[in-house]
């Protein structure tokens, strides 16, 4: 199945679907430096006999720069590619990595250039076929995927990504339903780098060896490393990391994540009228002047922000009033 790629107001999506259910997502916030961006930097610092510094681009962000010449200097001006898009954390953010380059300028790639990068066949829409995605998207801010007799709870943690295996009934037979519910989530997170899971105690080295043997036939086709969960119930995966998995970017900025996902709503709304969104006012806060041009631009009608304090931030909704 190819993917599907909206290209939002401040977010772009893609899914790839099994039927009507999600298999695999992606979210991307461009604005600031991605993957693959080549450009001019200023170097703003540069440890001595080190090969790695710090530079800053004409948007104002800093990036880390590795394999610097020994000819480089600081407020010298240099061409560097990004190899890593800025992780944003709980309680700090990561700056972006870069390298540099001798190859032209050229912008940073969209969602839909990294897919077709990867060999991927892309379709742009205006709407998402019918799925899931709402579901998709209320289990990551939350952070919790129900199962059949129990549920994930995923926290994002400067270290790594931990998923927490809760329920009742024999610890055995929850946790081979939570390996498939968690290689599933894997997938529709766009999950990566380090991820710790936290399966209930299993005594029986056999039980732990059926477990091994479920996540080991669900993530054949997904590139990690992972070591075999031990007798405390606890597994360990690693995977490449690129950008921010969906859960990271909802969980370290929900008031933006609620923003852009209010004003895809807005565009869906078909109903004729002036276009209102009500909302909290944290919301309202960051949705900026462009954002809201773009939304009168793609819909060609009036755009009217309503502040409602007693909405959860994530309890926004756009509807059409009479003119």
């Amino acid at each position: 199945m190819n993917w599907c790629v909206e290209e939002g107001i401040g977010e772009h999506r893609a899914i790839r679907l099994n039927g009507a259910t999600i298999a695999e997502a992606r979210i991307d916030w461009p604005g600031s430096l991605a993957a693959g961006q080549i450009e001019d930097a200023v170097l703003i610092s540069k440890a001595a006999g080190s090969e790695r510094g710090t530079a800053r681009f004409a948007s104002g962000e800093e990036t880390l720069v590795d394999k610097l010449p020994r000819s480089a200097c600081e407020g010298g001006t240099l061409r560097l590619i990004i190899t890593r898009a800025a992780m944003q954390e709980t309680g700090r953010r990561k700056l972006a990595q870069s390298r540099p380059s001798d190859k032209a300028p050229r912008p940073a790639p969209t969602l839909a250039d990294n897919l077709r990068s990867e060999g991927h066949e892309v379709q742009i829409a205006r709407r998402f076929p019918d799925c899931d995605w709402d579901e998709l998207w209320s289990e990551a801010f939350s952070g919790e995927v129900a199962f059949a007799g129990g549920s994930l709870q995923i926290f994002d943690t400067p270290a790594m990504t931990l998923i927490d295996v809760d329920g009742s009934g024999n610890p055995a037979s929850l946790a081979n339903a939570a390996a498939m519910a968690i290689a599933t989530s894997l997938a529709r997170f766009d999950l990566g780098g380090s991820i710790g899971i936290d399966f209930p105690t299993i005594h029986s080295k056999q039980d732990r060896k059926q477990i091994d043997a479920i996540l080991t036939a669900a993530l054949r086709d997904w590139p990690h490393e992972r070591t075999a969960i031990n007798g405390f119930g606890f597994a360990q995966i690693v995977a490449r990391l690129s950008r921010a998995p969906i859960t990271r970017r909802l969980a370290v900025n929900r008031t933006g994540a609620c923003a852009r996902r209010l004003l895809r709503q807005a565009e869906r709304v078909d109903e004729p009228g002036i276009l209102q969104l009500h909302c909290h006012r944290a919301i309202t806060a960051q949705i900026s002047p462009a954002w809201l041009e773009e939304l009168a631009r793609r819909t060609g009608r009036e755009v009217r922000i309503m502040e409602d304090s007693s909405l959860a931030l994530e309890g926004g909704f756009a509807q059409a009033v009479p003119l």
